[in-house]
């Protein structure tokens, strides 16, 4: 990538009476033609840090990697970070295989472009925890042929055998002489060398970075607020943009009178767009304040939403649950065994409510639009659709489009979203200038992006030795693919729908599950570990009950049922020998487990809760990940305490409710995240199982509900079947 400085960005700090948090941004350009943002991560970060820094331009060896004179290596990373630690992980597998020094490793954010697509999705997207099961393979190749390609200019200009070298931390040395030569010194005629197709790979006995614990590039400039968010870009005539939308979904604004938000000093300009109408000033607060005053002159349409209260929605789906569904998985004659007599059934409805995902970074994105040019800077997950957003709504050529990947403040599934993009991009072209477009976490809260509602009858036939005869699940839920324009299966099937039940990992005879899809209207999305958030809490805790009504041990259950699935059985086994279940526990406290499969990686939490003043206090968690392998087990871990931490939040507090058409909740307040006082002691127990790696961002949060439903069940007597858990 061949980077030159653009003269239209204005690179400048904030005045000397601010708070100088942020770094510069650096645009620059691609030998494609096309832009992409630089984060001065490099750069910036270096005074305050030892972050390598370039001092000149870098040469490209591949889309992934670029090398500098003074051996600074750029890795170009194709997905979105937003903490899950992507940008280290992918860059410690291109650096292993071109041994090159860590210390002089740094990054950058890819453009749009469909040859950093992901391989599972098909587009660039960041999700499903498939960044590293998709990009793995592609950065180890990147980086042997890279290592080839500088090992190869290295054997020309001396006239020796590549064989006759060997590279160690980004030098070339012919083993005969001792001569040596830096990357940086052969890159320029390294990129001249053609690329083998089928890079050799090192064994995992070679390995110096991948399976070790090294730092994270990403973590200095975070820690000294330089990295850079969609917020900080700086460009000239900037206006920052606060909206007013619809306080029923559906509604449309038919009128309003703007001379009250011109009225607000500071306020230079009002501009309707397609769902609501936004204040502009040169700053936040002044836009806000603009907004408040011009919404209460604002007139909405009527919409069929406004009937909508939660109670009703949930009588619906209980309605709904009297009718078969389509089937996503039918094994034996579940129907049959259930009738039939000597077995002993049990039944349970369980029931979910909506929630949001709370990102601590509001939804924001800044837009230029432009009658020849159209540049997107956004904290997005999803940079395929939001370049084909600007071409559509800028009414320019695809190649007319620039779109910039930041930092990302927690994405949960939030930023696939195109929402927080699209008006940002409609009000610059309304407005005729740069535009940075800026939601409150009330704006956020009731933007109608949620996890589904969810209502689940289950019934299952247990023999007398306690094993599963047969189960049968219905599941009654929006779809989130139709919500996001994906196509369903054949059958009319979401997947999302009913993952984390449909393919259980638990053996019994006779399993049917089935979809009822249910669309009232509300607006549902991928939140995080999507259809098995909800689906671990509901499969698992039913798991327990069954264990309950065979007398079991409820480990020793699970284990009965996965006789021939020893991955799961190792997992399950690691978690409680590591918690110690089974072994007395202090006056007042009980243990809970859970086991779930997602994202190809397998995960049992068991917890340790008691009640104290009135609430569920969670004293500890022991979490056991088989993900196959692990290329950075720092970061593992890290999402594994993050995972949970989403996972108590959503069993402890999260539920949005609506109220005549509007959501109730608005903020923190009354939809809470877990505190830092809250957050219990975590034991994580990682399991090399050999298997090519799996999803982290997600697998986690799945077993963490059902744990402490479980361990409640079992301090109280009570099994709750509802989420949020109450004492």
């Amino acid at each position: 990538m061949n980077t030159t400085m653009q003269s239209e960005i204005l690179q400048k700090r904030r005045s000397s009476s601010e708070v100088s948090r942020r770094t510069f941004l650096r645009v620059v350009s691609v030998n494609a033609g096309a832009l992409c943002i630089g984060i001065g991560l490099a750069d910036e970060a270096a005074a305050a840090t030892n972050a390598p820094k370039a001092n000149a331009k870098s040469t490209p060896l591949s889309a992934f990697v670029e090398i500098a004179p003074n051996d600074v290596v750029k890795v170009i990373i194709p997905a979105a970070e937003m903490g899950q630690g992507v940008a280290s992980a992918l860059s410690m597998v291109l650096a292993e295989e071109l041994d090159c020094d860590w210390k002089k490793v740094t990054f950058d954010f890819a453009p749009a472009d469909a040859k950093y697509k992901n391989l599972i999705f098909g587009i660039q997207a960041t999700g499903g925890s498939t960044t590293v099961r998709s990009f793995w393979e592609p950065m180890a190749k990147a980086g042997a042929a890279a290592r080839f390609m500088l090992v190869s200019a290295a054997a020309k200009q001396w006239g020796v055998q590549p064989s006759s070298l060997t590279v160690r931390d980004g030098v070339v040395i012919h083993q005969a002489s001792g001569r040596r030569l830096r990357y940086g010194q052969l890159v320029a005629e390294a990129a001249k060398i053609t690329p083998p197709e089928a890079p050799t790979l090192k064994s995992a006995d070679q390995r110096k970075l991948v399976g070790k614990r090294v730092r994270r590039l990403d973590t200095p400039a975070k820690v000294t607020g330089k990295s850079v968010y969609a917020m900080d870009v700086q460009l000239p005539g900037l206006l920052v943009a606060s909206i007013a939308l619809p306080p029923v979904f559906g509604s449309k604004q038919k009128g309003y009178d703007e001379s009250k938000a011109l009225a607000i000093p500071g306020v230079q300009k009002v501009v309707p767009f397609s769902n609501g109408v936004a204040v502009l000033a040169k700053d936040f607060w002044t836009a806000k304040k603009g907004r408040d005053a011009l919404a209460e002159t604002i007139q909405w349409e009527a919409s069929n939403f406004r009937t909508i209260n939660s109670a009703g929605l949930r009588e619906q789906m209980v309605a709904a649950a009297k009718s078969p569904g389509i089937k996503a998985s039918a094994i034996g004659d579940a129907e049959k065994a259930l009738s039939a007599s000597g077995a002993k059934l049990v039944e349970a409805d369980y029931h979910v409510p909506y929630i949001a995902h709370a990102c601590m970074e509001p939804m924001n994105a800044t837009a230029w639009v432009r009658p020849d040019l159209v540049e997107l800077w956004a904290p997005t997950q999803l940079q395929f659709f939001n370049a084909d957003q600007c071409a559509k709504i800028g009414g320019v050529k695809p190649e007319q489009v620039r779109v910039y990947t930041t930092m990302l403040g927690g994405g949960f599934g939030r930023r696939f979203g195109l929402d927080f993009v699209q008006y940002a991009l409609e009000v610059s072209k309304g407005a005729g200038v740069p535009v940075r477009l800026v939601f409150t976490r009330e704006d956020d809260m009731r933007a109608h992006f949620y996890r589904p509602a969810q209502f689940t009858k289950l019934r299952a036939a247990v023999n007398a030795d306690g094993s599963i005869q047969a189960m049968h699940a219905r599941l009654v839920n929006s779809s989130v693919s139709a919500a996001a324009g994906f196509p369903l299966d054949d059958k009319g099937l979401d997947a999302f729908a009913v993952e984390g039940i449909n393919g259980t990992p638990y053996e019994m005879p006779n399993l049917t599950v089935e979809w009822v899809r249910h669309e009232p209207g509300t607006l549902v999305w991928f939140w995080r570990s999507v259809g098995h958030s909800q689906n671990g809490f509901i499969m698992e805790s039913f798991i327990d009950e069954l264990a309950v009504a065979a007398g079991q041990d409820p480990v020793q259950y699970r284990l009965n049922h996965l006789k021939n699935k020893p991955r799961h059985a190792a997992v399950l086994r690691a978690a409680a020998e590591k918690a110690g279940w089974g072994k007395p526990l202090a006056q007042g406290r009980a243990m809970g487990v859970a086991l779930h499969e997602s994202f190809e990686t397998i995960v049992a939490n068991v917890v340790e809760i008691s009640i104290e003043n009135g609430q569920i206090k969670v004293h500890r968690v022991t979490s056991a990940v088989d993900g196959g392998s692990y290329i950075s087990p720092s970061t593992v871990e890290a999402q594994v305490e993050s995972s949970i931490a989403t996972g108590l939040a959503q069993t402890l507090y999260m539920k949005i409710t609506f109220k005549d058409g509007q959501v109730e909740q608005s903020n923190f307040h009354d939809h809470n995240v877990l505190r830092l006082a809250e957050m219990p002691k975590v034991d994580v127990v990682l399991i090399e199982s050999g298997a090519k790696p799996g999803g982290m961002g997600e697998p986690a949060t799945p077993p963490v509900a059902p744990a402490v439903a479980n361990a409640m069940a079992k301090l109280t007597g009570r099994r709750q079947r509802e989420l949020p858990l109450q004492v």
